[in-house]
Parts: C-alpha cells; sequence; structure tokens
C-alpha cells in the first residue's frame, strides 16, 4: 500500500520527486546563469562565439528529451532512466567544474573539459525532462486526478524556485569570492554540481516508496513507424490503386483507423509548430545577448549595493511566479468581459508580439548603451588622445593634420580620443609641441586601428613625447579597468581592493579590472615616504581609467582620468523589456502547453511534448545562426529579431485562423467506430472459420 502524507492522499514519494526537482533546476540554471560570461572572461572567446555556444548548447539540452523519452518507454522504463541520466549528468558539472580550474591544464584542456562536460549535462537534463514530471504523475492513483493536478503546480513552483535562487546565488559566488586570483568559476559551477548530487542522492533516497510502471513501448516510435508505413506504402502503390482522402489513409492496411485519426490531429497541431522556434529564439537571448548587455551597463542602486549582470536573469523566474496568478485571476476575466474570445492560439499570438516589443525595448537600451563604447578606428587611422604633464598649456600640431586645433591644458582630461589619419598601415608622424613660445619636435611611430596616449613632459631642453598603446575595450564582466602613470624616478606600490599595482619610476602600469567601489584610502607606500594613503574617488562601471601620480607639496597626489566614460545606462531600464519577454511567456509558453495537452489524444500527449521541445531546440538553432553569420550591429540584431518575431506571427495568425479545434466527442466517436469495426472484422473471421470447420464436416461425413 502506498504511503500517505500525514491527513492528505498526497503519496509521500513525491516529496522525493519535487526536491529532487528543485535541485536539478538550481544546478541547470545557476550553471547556465555563468556560462556567458564564462565564454567571455575565462575562455577569452569574443561574443559571437560565446552566444553560439551558449545557444547551441541550449538548443542540445532540447533534442535529447526525446532520446530520454525513447529509453524510459521502450527499454529502462522511468525509474532507472532517471537514475541512469541523473549520473552521467552529475559526471558532466564535476567535469565542467574541473575544466573552470586554472591550475587544471592549459587554455586547450580548459575548453575541451568544458565543451565535455556540457555535452554530458545536456544529456542528463534532456534525457531527464520528459520523465521526472510524468513519473511524479505515475504516483497518483486514477481516484487522486485532484492531487494529481496540484501536483504538478507544486513542481512548476519548484521548477521557479530553483531557478530564481540559483540565478541569484551562482553570480554572487562567481564575483564576490576570489579564487586563483580571479572571479571563482569553479566554485560557481561547483555548486551546482553539489546540488545535483543532492538530487540523485535524494531521489535514489525514496526508491523503495515509489509507484514504477513498467515499460510499455514508446508511441513516439510506433507514430513515425506508421507514418513511414504510410509513405512507403503510397510510393509502392499509388500507380496502380486509386488515391485516398488523406495520404495517411495508406496505413490502413496495417495499422488502425484509431492510431491514424490520431496521428492526423497531431500533424494539425505540429504544421502550427512551424512558427514557434522564432519566439524562443528571442526567449533565450536572455542568458547571452541581453546579459552582454548588462556588463555594459551601470549596475549600482544608490550607495547600498550592486547586482552582477548575469543576475538579472532571476528577474523572469520571479515575475513568472507574480505574473501567472494575475494573468489567471484578474487579465484573462477582464478581457473576457470586454466580449473578446479569449482563445489559446489568439494568447499565443499576442505573447509573440510582446515578445517582439521585448526585442524593441532592447533595441532602445542598446542604442543608449554603446554611447559610451570606444570605436576602434577605421583602417589607415589611429586613435589619440593627449596627457599634458608640462607644467603649462601646450599647442599640438601634426604634419598631416590636426587633430587639436585648441591648446592642450595642464593635468587636463581628455574629452574623447581623437582620429589621427595615418595614410598607410604605419606611419612615424613629426609632432611639433609648443610650450611657452619654444617648439619641441617629436617623432612617434603610428600603427593603424590602434589607439594611444601622447605623454608630454617638460624637460630642460624642451618637451618630451612619451607614446603608450591603450586598451580601450570595456572590461567583459562590466568592471572598471585602471592602470597608473608614475611620473615619480622612484618605485611605488598600491593595492586598490584585490588588485595590486608595482610602478617602476617614469613608468606606466598595465591595466587591471577592480570592482566598483569608492576609493577614499588607498594603500600606496614608497622609500621616500612621500606617497600615503590616495583618494581615487568613484571608480565606476566600465570606465578604463588612467591615474596619474606626481609631486605636489612634498606628497604624491593623484589625478584620475578617464579614457572610456562609465556605463551611463542603468541596469533598472533592462525592467521593461524583462516584463514585456515574461508577458510574452505566460500568454504563449504556458498557454501553449494547455493547447497542445488539450489538443492531443490521451495516448499522444507525449509525441506533441517532444514537438513542443524541438521548438525550443530550433529556437536556439536560430539564434546560433544569425550570431556566427549576420554579423550585425547589436542593436540592428534586435531589430532584426524583433521584425522576424512580428513576421512569423502574421504567418501564424493566418494558420490559427484556419485551425479547427479538436473536439473530444470527436475522438470517442472515432474509438467507437474503431471498436465496432473491430468486432465486425472479428466476427467475420469467426464466421469464415466455423465456415470452413463446416466444410471440413462435410467432407468427412462424405467419405
Amino acid at each position: 500500500m502506498t504511503k500517505k502524507l500525514c491527513g492528505t492522499n498526497y503519496p509521500t514519494s513525491i516529496c522525493f520527486i519535487v526536491v529532487n526537482e528543485f535541485c536539478e533546476r538550481f544546478s541547470y540554471y545557476g550553471m547556465k546563469a555563468v556560462l556567458t560570461l564564462y565564454f567571455l572572461t575565462y575562455l577569452k572567446w569574443d561574443q559571437d562565439l560565446s552566444t553560439a555556444v551558449y545557444h547551441a548548447f541550449s538548443s542540445l539540452c532540447y533534442f535529447t528529451p526525446i532520446l530520454g523519452a525513447i529509453i524510459a518507454d521502450s527499454w529502462l522504463g522511468k525509474f532507472k532512466t532517471i537514475i541512469y541520466l541523473s549520473i552521467v549528468y552529475v559526471i558532466g558539472h564535476v567535469v565542467k567544474s574541473v575544466g573552470a580550474i586554472p591550475t587544471v591544464g592549459n587554455s586547450s584542456v580548459h575548453i575541451a573539459l568544458s565543451m565535455v562536460g556540457l555535452i554530458l549535462i545536456a544529456f542528463g537534463t534532456g534525457g531527464i525532462k520528459p520523465c521526472v514530471a510524468a513519473f511524479g504523475g505515475d504516483q497518483f492513483g486514477e481516484d487522486n486526478v485532484r492531487e494529481r493536478q496540484k501536483f504538478f503546480s507544486i513542481f512548476y513552483m519548484s521548477i521557479n524556485a530553483g531557478s530564481l535562487l540559483s540565478t541569484v546565488i551562482t553570480p554572487i559566488l562567481r564575483s564576490d569570492v576570489q579564487c586563483f586570483g580571479g572571479d571563482c568559476y569553479a566554485l560557481a559551477f561547483g555548486v551546482p554540481a553539489a546540488l545535483m548530487i543532492v538530487a540523485l542522492v535524494v531521489f535514489i533516497a525514496g526508491s523503495g516508496m515509489y509507484k514504477r510502471t513498467p515499460p510499455q513501448g514508446n508511441i513516439l516510435l510506433e507514430v513515425c513507424n506508421c507514418i513511414g508505413f504510410a509513405i512507403r506504402n503510397r510510393w509502392r502503390r499509388r500507380r496502380y490503386e486509386p488515391q485516398r482522402n488523406h495520404w495517411l489513409d495508406w496505413a490502413e492496411e496495417k495499422y488502425s483507423n484509431r492510431l491514424i485519426q490520431e496521428i492526423k490531429m497531431v500533424l494539425r497541431v505540429l504544421v502550427l509548430y512551424i512558427p514557434l522556434p522564432m519566439f524562443w529564439a528571442l526567449f533565450d537571448q536572455q542568458g547571452s545577448r541581453w546579459t552582454l548587455q548588462a556588463t555594459r551597463m551601470n549596475l549600482a542602486f544608490g550607495n547600498t549595493f550592486s547586482i552582477e549582470p548575469d543576475q538579472m536573469q532571476m528577474l523572469n523566474a520571479l515575475m513568472i511566479l507574480l505574473f501567472v496568478p494575475i494573468f489567471d485571476l484578474i487579465i484573462y476575466p477582464l478581457v473576457g468581459l470586454c466580449r473578446i474570445k479569449v482563445t489559446p492560439l489568439r494568447k499565443m499570438a499576442a505573447g509573440m508580439i510582446f515578445a517582439a516589443l521585448a526585442f524593441i525595448a532592447a533595441t532602445m537600451v542598446e542604442v543608449n548603451v554603446v554611447k559610451t563604447v570606444v570605436d576602434p578606428a577605421p583602417a589607415g587611422n589611429s586613435l589619440l588622445q593627449v596627457f599634458n604633464l608640462a607644467g603649462g598649456n601646450v599647442s599640438v600640431k601634426f604634419q598631416s593634420s590636426n587633430p587639436f586645433p585648441e591648446p592642450v591644458q595642464y593635468l587636463q582630461d581628455p574629452p574623447q580620443y581623437e582620429l589621427l589619419p595615418l595614410g598607410a598601415s604605419n606611419n612615424t608622424l613629426k609632432i611639433e609641441v609648443t610650450f611657452n613660445g619654444k617648439t619641441s619636435e617629436c617623432h612617434c611611430k603610428f600603427f593603424q586601428q590602434k589607439a594611444y596616449s601622447l605623454i608630454l613632459f617638460s624637460r630642460s631642453d624642451g618637451i618630451n613625447c612619451t607614446l603608450v598603446e591603450d586598451f580601450i575595450h570595456k572590461s567583459k564582466d562590466g568592471k572598471p579597468f585602471l592602470r597608473f602613470l608614475n611620473t615619480q624616478p622612484e618605485a611605488i606600490n598600491l593595492t586598490v581592493g584585490d588588485a595590486h599595482f608595482h610602478l617602476l619610476p617614469h613608468d606606466m602600469s598595465p591595466n587591471k579590472t577592480v570592482n566598483q567601489n569608492n576609493y577614499p584610502d588607498v594603500s600606496c607606500t614608497s622609500p621616500s615616504k612621500k606617497c600615503s594613503n590616495l583618494d581615487l574617488g568613484l571608480l565606476d562601471f566600465g570606465a578604463l581609467y588612467t591615474v596619474i601620480l606626481i609631486e605636489e607639496s612634498g606628497k604624491i597626489v593623484p589625478h584620475k582620468m578617464e579614457d572610456v566614460k562609465a556605463n551611463n545606462v542603468h541596469i533598472a531600464w533592462q525592467i521593461p523589456q524583462y516584463v514585456l519577454i515574461t508577458t510574452g511567456e505566460v500568454m504563449f509558453s504556458i498557454t501553449g502547453l494547455e493547447f497542445s495537452y488539450s489538443q492531443a489524444p490521451a495516448n499522444m500527449k507525449s509525441v506533441l511534448q517532444a514537438g513542443w521541445l524541438l521548438t525550443v531546440a530550433f529556437g536556439n538553432v536560430i539564434v546560433l545562426i544569425v550570431a556566427e553569420g549576420a554579423g550585425l550591429e547589436q542593436w540592428k540584431e534586435f531589430i532584426l529579431f524583433a521584425g522576424l518575431l512580428i513576421g512569423v506571427c502574421i504567418i501564424f495568425s493566418i494558420m490559427a485562423y484556419f485551425y479547427t479545434y479538436v473536439d473530444q466527442d470527436q475522438l470517442d466517436k472515432i474509438h467507437m467506430e474503431d471498436s465496432v469495426r473491430e468486432e465486425e472484422d472479428l466476427d467475420d473471421r469467426k464466421k469464415k472459420t466455423n465456415d470452413l470447420q463446416t466444410n471440413k464436416m462435410e467432407k468427412m461425413t462424405k467419405l
């Protein structure tokens, strides 16, 4: 007898299944939340490759459920399939975590381990995806239908709870915990691995309580076999037999009329699925393109706290929990009062529109975000800024152009980089610098598409020029870059947060990332003890700073220059696009699942579930193709996706207009007709058998 939870009709076994699902979703979404930044900052891939691999992994996660369903239904059963593929899942997480340890091999080893780990994770999470929820439903008897429905609600809540917590926690583990001299991706992946181990242990712990259904054959394979037989039979016999009403009718010789009619109904729904991948192409970019957008935004909320760019994904899980009851209890009833017929397909079309609007909002944000980005110089040109340390204003002239028509003031923060024409891929240019009425000449070699800082020092014989190549790209995780120019004849040591700088005399330090923060008391040491604590002020998100250390009144003081402007668009401007995409998800995804369930015959629901998951897989394939092939600016890519989804929505709306909803009474009628036909066939066979026996008896009597 099945054990029940105290005072309820719920089997105790579902507790283990719900906890298992919570831990598994925590491990999956937690790992996935930091995956794009892992590709960017740890594996050093560019944005397009990182996006492509992210969506290739997501796509594989939604192709493999078909394999898991076949294994469970045709071979191992749901219980063993969950156990074995969870072990694969755990191994994938462990391999992925080991690949994030810098001391384990070189970059090629890290990439190989990461890819092997992701493939194993994809097979694990995808393989158990169609099994866990169905296995939970198997725990209820036919007299516990209401409890089963509530279980699925609890199950769905556990998914979103795991997603919400993981997308908050793992970015913190990545950024706030430092290991191996940088962001701790090994820990950010290791905690999800530990949660997946917990998920497996919890599931096994309940093994003595589970109600297990043995594999009964895979309906998906039967459907494919029926379709294949119909196509082959039609090809062989089309020349000498009359055409039939439907091409599936060519399977009548081998398969029942009920199965053929049910497949026809399923195919009508699957045809409607053809435009749906475009929605998922937009929806799944929350973890890739939108996260990359967040790295170039201001992530601070006042002086109290700031968030990580990969934490914004938690808004989707949070708003799903809020929006589902709001739509079910308020919005849909209000729309119904306006005498507007709210059909499932109309909801899905509206969901597509909201997703397109989300990308239009993302475009508006992106256009403003890129204003603080310094674009590389075009071919035949370089970028140049001037640091004037000469003690007074100077005039700077070049032999072939004049990018600095106004005098450069002493210790002036350059407002921007100026374009310097070279006339070739590289060129040595003569620079005339006038200071206090005296002109000095410098000769510096420039290379095209590079950025430089020209540092002007005053010497007894005139102006001395030093050319330094600059790094102008914002950090991939949104942190500010910092470098120091030491004008003193002695070495200086500084510590800014977790970053340490050893400055040689008259030298420029390399750029290092530091945490966004106010730094009023930076540790500074020098042999002459002229350098005490320094006030660097605010080092803001996305900015690149050069701090010039000069001696004033016997003390070394900093002068901060902003080479690349800080991110001036606040992360809160991403909230509207998350609200719109989540609204679209509620109307599209949840409604689509309900529609698929209601339009499928009872034994065909798994087939439509597989078709639904494939739309997600193909949506990620679309992003992969566009990210690698289009080569568009990001805001143009967002507009392209929004336009494509609107076009697809129009096509889908036309298809939906001609769709006739399935009447379950029609299915029952087909079932009754099929049963009558089978009985008639059985009676005919019995009659023929009796006739044969009668004939034999008559022959024997004559003999």
